[in-house]
């Protein structure tokens, strides 16, 4: 079956102008690549190794005091 599906895209990219070939080529191309990973993924990914005891370390107060974490600034008060 493989080769009759492949048999019919080629005759249906007769149809088609240089133009439209080389984007179904492109189209094709991209698909054998490897699904790239989303920003999310990466960071979920990497806070998933992390251990208990690093995660323990973690401040609770990450959103609030980011300015502390980042810059030194002083920290909010609750």
């Amino acid at each position: 079956m493989n080769t009759d599906l492949s048999q019919v895209v080629a005759e249906k990219m007769q149809n088609l102008s240089l133009s439209e070939q080389r984007k179904v080529v492109e189209f094709v191309e991209n698909l054998a690549q490897p699904k790239r990973m989303t920003l999310f993924e990466k960071i979920e990914k990497r806070v998933g190794s992390l251990s208990a005891e690093t995660l323990e370390k973690l401040p609770k107060d990450g959103a609030e005091n980011l300015d502390h974490y980042l810059y030194g600034a002083p920290k909010k008060a609750k």
